[in-house]
């Protein structure tokens, strides 16, 4: 490979997924080359950590336990990076990888979500924590119990898609 990650990631419609899908099967074919992946969550270019997150998120579903070596770093460098797509695909990780987490990292993921769903203010975040943290819950009756008092306080949120599913979660817990 003569081009790096970050140059294979630049350009092209911000929406698009450029060439992730080229740089997602390089890492699956050598599993040395995540580093290589993760060292791009901290380019300056928006654009490129947006792709990043897709690879990241495609990486994962096929192989959890590869992002077991990250874990920690993405609990405490990546979860910093003010970028609120970051905080939607980590509550999707942190699920992708849930059977592979310590007590520890669980908790620090639980932690993570729990602030996002009281703090965060981006649709996508609100939504996809919700989700998450909804099926973890099954397990936890803290957490469930929590997690009812912030669908309540959501459910009156302006935005038809959070309220929504607040709602819909809620429906669930008493049904």
């Amino acid at each position: 490979m003569t081009e790096d990650f970050e140059t294979m990631l630049t350009g092209g419609h911000p929406n698009s997924l450029g060439r992730t899908v080229e740089v997602v099967d390089l890492v699956l074919a050598d599993q040395g080359k995540l580093a290589d992946l993760y060292q791009c969550y901290f380019s300056k270019d928006e654009v490129v950590r947006l792709r990043v997150l897709s690879a990241m998120k495609r990486v994962t579903t096929a192989h959890p336990e590869w992002m077991m070596n990250y874990m920690d770093r993405l609990q405490s460098e990546i979860v910093a990076i003010d970028q609120a797509s970051n905080q939607w695909t980590l509550a999707i990780l942190f699920d992708l990888t849930r059977s592979h987490l310590s007590r520890v990292q669980e908790i620090r993921a639980l932690e993570i979500m729990k602030s996002n769903v009281e703090n965060h203010s981006d649709w996508i975040v609100l939504n996809t924590t919700m989700q998450v943290l909804f099926d973890w819950s099954a397990e936890n009756k803290t957490l469930c119990e929590w997690l009812k008092l912030q669908l309540e306080r959501l459910k009156l949120d302006a935005r038809k898609s959070v309220s929504g599913r607040a709602q819909k979660l809620l429906a669930k817990f008493d049904g």
